[in-house]
């Protein structure tokens, strides 16, 4: 049932008004990066060490020069004025006003998060919004925890913030944060605190305000300004209300209303400019006397000249001293609105205003849920949705201005000029991106963020149609068609996934809302053919249609290091490489035959991508005609190819997701598409009966599977069960909560190469990583990761699709039990939403043997989404926020369940 046949509920009207451009709803969001400093846009080193160039030392005292941060706060999409929560305990040595983990040096396991923090709710519009901090009471272990993990090495596993023994007697709070709309730009802000520990503690509450610094960068913008200032009350009746006033001259004036109690607020004001006397000596003078860690150090140092006595300036809090005894709770309300004379605008409209947009919330995700679903999956699916709408930031960065430097200040180390994305000068981005990890990872990643829409397009299909344009504008996508991979190397080649999201988000879209959007559809094509064009010309670079890819996001799965050259001139023929351009050719091929449906000059299009495949299929089998195949006979498995200078052939025989890979590249073809399409029918017979040999390999045009349909796809069905054989074997890639990224065969009998005396090798590591590549962050062999889990499980249904019940496997291997792909690909969604789901013991695998997250009632139900998880247990490991692709789960919920 589509929109126009049930009615639109009030957060889809909301969502109809902000697509008119009648309500600009999203105005204000969570746009606000968990973390800015670390990231390379503040890196000015000449050697691009941007983790020590700007440590999180220095984040309380220097002004970021492109994006903010701040804990569990908002902005406007421009990210000119910014709101956030900081903390004080009485003990920590600094302000909690952003989250703390380690560098990707300091980590035994690369960059990690220390800190516990949950997105509890979000809709589309940020009409409401829930998320929680636990804030210890003691002081927090800052060097310890970089000394311990400094001590253990890739063998170890990490050292946590719980390992501390921080939350020993439960002494922490839980700090929730709730954010509701009563308009586009009338924000209620309720915070409430709660004191789990035994004893009466003190808390030092500062909700703070600030603009993002525009103005010292030598372009003569104007300096905003926040002010103390008392709104008038036409009512004529008195509320116990301090305000904050601010000014800017791009968004107007904006007023944060601040509850008056017993224990506050003081309004404290300073200036978000950096203190260069604290960072480079007291030999360099300050701009002003207040400056950006003016708060910090007047509330933990009791310095009063550092806050401003005239109450102005560009940063300012309101400062509740609490003290709350165990068990109690303690709530703070605030308003940030362009409309200040609201009649109470803290009083009993407040919580009404709550209540209704929470029960729109709920109603609103009441669609997605499936039939009989237990309250336990409805609240997995609902805090994955959460986390994907936290992770929405706003995401600054001109790569001219940052190689070229700012006319205030000295030139940035000529180093730079061709370092680092220095081939990048064209990129310019400003604008809310879905980051994949509002900490780890607050940039975007092309090939994670295609993954994003997908769950975007089930709540907000607009968003992600916009999301999947924009990294092919041309102030984002490379001259050349190449899309920028992330900020850490724009140049790095992610799967060219691009196209196949932009045809999810185009039949996902359609079929919840009746609407088939061609015009999108149409736009992101021509795009997507120049990237196309980039593919084969940069690295299919002989012409053989066998593409060697390099990166390809799997970090380190394979036996080399695939981005650098290998050894002694030796090509990697890549498996997966080409079959991720056979995937390419078909989203593109299935885009042209929606669009010939509307305008028959696409036909055209359509036979391109349908040669172009056949191609890709034939060299998978024959590479140039050298009769080396990637599809091993003897193992009945895709590996890649080891070519040798003198021509020889060496087999990687590491069984891995490369080799599950072919298996993704299948599409259908509906027969009354085949017979609309005369001119594409003729010319696809014609190319058939030139190349016999090619349409024996993956075609099955004339052959008619389930309702007439017809079948692409590289792997043929004999060579099809082959490969599910050892993917559905529970001794090799299938494990009770998904598909491993290696074979648990290696785990006992490790793959080695012995090439020009030096061995190499690849064992089955279900957990972290015990390489170094890629700094040791990730780790693709042998845990279980969400993306190609899904693909997989999409590669099936297709598959399914044309063969119904007609080809049926054996699942698991070795029991007995023969399912059709549907089922098969229902199973596998099942095993992975139980890496989630509490099992008959009350207990989720997620959490591995944490027993305070198992078992403790103010933990157990909050949910992290991992990056990816342990290849034997379903623990969560990597980015523990990663929603982003791991927040498919939300999208198997809604069409699997449990």
């Amino acid at each position: 049932m589509d929109l126009e046949e049930r009615g639109m509920n009030d957060e889809e009207m909301r969502l109809h008004q902000t697509n008119l451009h009648t309500a600009d709803w999203k105005r204000w969001g969570p746009y606000l990066a968990e973390r800015a400093w670390g990231t390379v846009r503040e890196d000015y080193s000449p050697d691009g060490s941007a983790w020590e160039y700007f440590p999180h030392d220095h984040a309380r005292s220097k002004a970021y020069r492109w994006n903010e941060d701040g804990l569990l706060g908002i902005c406007d999409r421009g990210q000119y004025l910014c709101f956030a929560l900081a903390l004080w305990n009485h003990k920590d040595p600094i302000l909690k006003e952003r989250l703390f983990g380690l560098t990707g040096n300091q980590g035994n396991h690369g960059e990690d998060v220390k800190e516990y923090y949950f997105f509890l709710d979000n809709t589309p519009t940020h009409s409401y919004m829930k998320a929680l901090y636990k804030y210890p009471q003691a002081a927090y272990p800052y060097q310890q925890l970089i000394d311990e993990n400094a001590r253990r090495t890739k063998e170890d596993p990490e050292y946590e913030l719980f390992d501390t023994g921080i939350f020993n007697e439960n002494r922490y709070f839980d700090v929730f944060v709730e954010y509701a709309k009563e308009a586009p730009e009338d924000i209620l802000i309720r915070i409430t605190v709660v004191n789990r520990g035994p004893e009466a503690a003190p808390l030092t509450l500062l909700p703070t305000l600030w603009f993002r610094n525009t103005w010292i960068w030598g372009e003569h913008t104007p300096v905003p300004n926040l002010t103390a200032a008392q709104p008038e009350n036409p009512a004529g009746k008195a509320e116990a209300i301090k305000a904050i006033r601010a000014e800017h001259p791009i968004i107007g004036e904006m007023w944060l209303l601040c509850q008056s109690i017993s224990s506050g607020p003081e309004l404290l004001f300073t200036n978000n400019e950096t203190n260069y006397q604290r960072l480079y000596g007291p030999s360099v003078n300050n701009s002003s006397p207040y400056v950006k860690d003016g708060i910090n150090d007047y509330i933990v140092q009791g310095r009063s000249e550092a806050v401003n006595p005239e109450k102005t300036g560009t940063k300012a809090a309101a400062c509740y001293r609490l003290t709350i005894g165990a068990g109690e709770t303690c709530e703070v309300r605030l308003r940030l609105t362009r409309w200040p004379t609201i009649s109470e605008p803290l009083g009993v409209s407040f919580e009404r205003i709550f209540r209704t947009r929470k029960q729109e919330a709920d109603d609103f995700y009441a669609a997605y849920v499936p039939d009989g679903a237990s309250e336990d999956l409805q609240n997995i699916q609902r805090q994955a949705f959460a986390g994907m709408l936290w992770s929405k930031q706003f995401y600054h960065y001109n790569v001219a201005t940052w190689l070229d430097g700012d006319p205030g200040f000295p030139p940035p180390p000529p180093q730079r000029k061709s370092g680092r994305n220095h081939d990048w000068r064209h990129l310019d981005n400003f604008d809310v991106f879905s980051m994949p990890d509002t900490w780890e990872y607050p940039w975007y990643a092309a090939w994670d963020l295609a993954f994003h829409c997908i769950v975007f397009a089930l709540i907000d299909p607009a968003f992600a149609k916009r999301q999947l344009i924009l990294l092919c504008r041309e102030w984002a996508m490379h001259p050349n068609g190449q899309l920028p991979a992330y900020e850490w190397n724009f140049n790095d080649v992610n799967p060219p996934v691009h196209a196949w999201a932009a045809l999810r988000v185009y039949r996902i879209e359609h079929r919840l809302t009746g609407k088939a959007d061609l015009h999108f559809l149409e736009r992101i094509f021509h795009k997507l053919l120049l990237n196309f064009t980039w593919w084969v010309n940069r690295k299919d670079p002989e012409g053989r249609n066998v593409f060697q890819g390099g990166f390809l996001g799997m970090d380190n799965i394979g036996v080399f290091d695939r981005n650098a050259p290998l050894p002694s001139g030796e090509t990697l023929e890549q498996s997966d490489g080409t079959a991720w351009m056979g995937f390419f050719c078909l989203s593109m091929f299935a885009i042209a035959v929606e669009l010939a449906r509307d305008d028959p000059a696409y036909e055209d299009m359509a036979i391109k991508f349908f040669e172009h495949f056949l191609f890709i299929a034939g060299a998978i089998n024959n590479i140039g005609d050298s009769g080396i195949s990637l599809w091993d006979e003897q193992d009945h498995f895709f590996y890649d190819v080891l070519r040798m200078p003198d021509g020889t052939a060496i087999p990687l025989r590491a069984r891995s997701l490369v080799g599950l890979i072919p298996i993704l590249a299948v599409e259908t073809i509906e027969d009354e598409d085949l017979k609309r399409m005369s001119e594409f029918r003729e010319r696809a017979d014609w190319f058939l009966e030139k190349h016999p040999e090619l349409a024996s390999l993956v075609c099955h045009l004339h052959v008619k599977g389930d309702q007439d349909r017809r079948l692409l796809a590289l792997v043929r069905p004999e060579r099809l069960v082959e490969v599910l054989r050892r993917m559905l074997d529970p001794n090799e890639f299938l494990s009770d909560y998904g598909i491993r990224s290696v074979s648990k065969y290696h785990e006992q009998h490790p793959y080695v190469l012995n090439l020009n005396q030096e061995i190499r090798s690849v064992d089955y590591e279900p957990a972290e990583s015990r390489t170094t590549l890629f700094g040791g962050n990730s780790n693709w062999r042998g845990p279980i990761w969400f993306p190609i889990n899904y693909l997989i499980i999409e590669a099936l249904q297709r598959f399914d699709y044309y063969f119904r019940d007609s080809f049926k496997v054996e699942c698991p291997t070795g029991s007995g039990n023969q399912m059709t792909l549907w089922e098969v690909a229902t199973e596998l969604s099942h095993r992975l939403v139980h890496i989630f789901l509490r099992d008959g013991n009350g207990r989720r695998a997620v959490f591995g043997d944490n027993e305070t997250f198992q078992t403790d009632p103010n933990w157990k139900d909050y949910i992290p989404f991992h990056e990816y998880f342990h290849g034997d247990t379903g623990k969560g490991l990597g980015a523990s926020h990663q929603t982003g692709w791991t927040g498919l789960i939300a999208k198997l919920i809604e069409q699997s369940g449990a």
